[in-house]
């Protein structure tokens, strides 16, 4: 089944859904090191990236200086919808919520600060039914 590509349809139907835990940003140069388990991997010049469970890095012991929140928007949005990742980053933003998107195949997911999860949450609620009552 192909992706949703309408902006209103997408913002009504997201769904964000705050996954349980604590969530970490660290590079390695090699490989993933053993026992860790990331959510996203990043492959830059400068090293790998890995978001990973912030008791995972710990046991590692990989540093990290951000710990955050990971929702999933749960709308099936296709990989070349356009407006979703501005329209979510620009609500975040007016309500001084950063916010980094990474694309899966079938979902977009959120990394937000841990302290401003559950409100990032409540934010796009609002949103969606701006949306479905046609205000937004």
């Amino acid at each position: 089944m192909p992706g949703e590509t309408d902006l209103r349809r997408l913002l009504i139907d997201m769904r964000p859904e705050l996954n349980p835990g604590r969530y970490v940003f660290t590079t390695v140069a090699g490989g993933i090191p053993p026992g860790v388990t990331p959510v996203v991997t990043v492959a830059e010049l400068e090293g790998l990236t890995l978001v990973l469970r912030q008791e995972d890095a710990e046991a590692a012991g990989l540093g990290y200086n951000y710990v955050a929140g990971w929702l999933v928007l749960r709308v099936h949005s296709a990989l070349d919808a356009v407006g979703l990742t501005a329209a979510v980053a620009q609500e975040l933003a007016g309500a001084g919520v950063s916010c980094n998107v990474v694309a899966g195949f079938h979902h977009d997911h959120l990394f937000v600060p841990y302290e401003a999860a559950d409100r990032a949450v409540e934010l796009l609620e609002a949103l969606s039914r701006r949306c479905a009552a046609g205000v937004a």
